[in-house]
């Protein structure tokens, strides 16, 4: 019998990885899933569903849908993450995105390319692009 995931699932499963990635290049400033802003949880839930919804995009498509996000939400490109005065260094074109941070869209593309069939197609039609 299959046994679905929910959205919220794959969000944390990308988030976590995120987080490790960042451990290993000597980042901890991610937090783990449970004590995330529920912003950093709202923008995981709709990376899944847009690569869910576009299943053949990848890293760059990622980045563009994030960033999307953050302008829409106020973001602006800042040299330093600040969340309060929502400033961020990766506010740039994909292109001048350094290789660490366009790895961090390929991860995220990739296990939600893994994990997205799991989803209930109905809980799926609660979030809107």
């Amino acid at each position: 019998m299959l046994k679905f995931l929910n959205i919220e699932d794959i969000a944390k499963a990308c988030h976590q990885a995120n987080r490790a990635y960042c451990i290993a290049l000597g980042d901890f400033s991610q937090p783990m899933w449970d004590s995330a802003p529920e912003w950093q949880k709202k923008s995981a839930i709709n990376g899944v569903v847009f690569h869910i919804k576009n299943p053949f995009s990848g890293g760059q498509a990622s980045h563009d849908n994030w960033m999307q996000e953050k302008l829409k939400d106020g973001w602006v490109y800042g040299p330093v993450k600040d969340a309060e005065r929502k400033r961020h260094p990766c506010i740039v074109k994909y292109t001048d995105l350094p290789v660490e941070q366009r790895a961090k869209d390929y991860i995220f593309s990739s296990i939600v390319q893994s994990l997205g069939h799991l989803v209930d197609p109905l809980e799926l039609n609660e979030y809107p692009l």
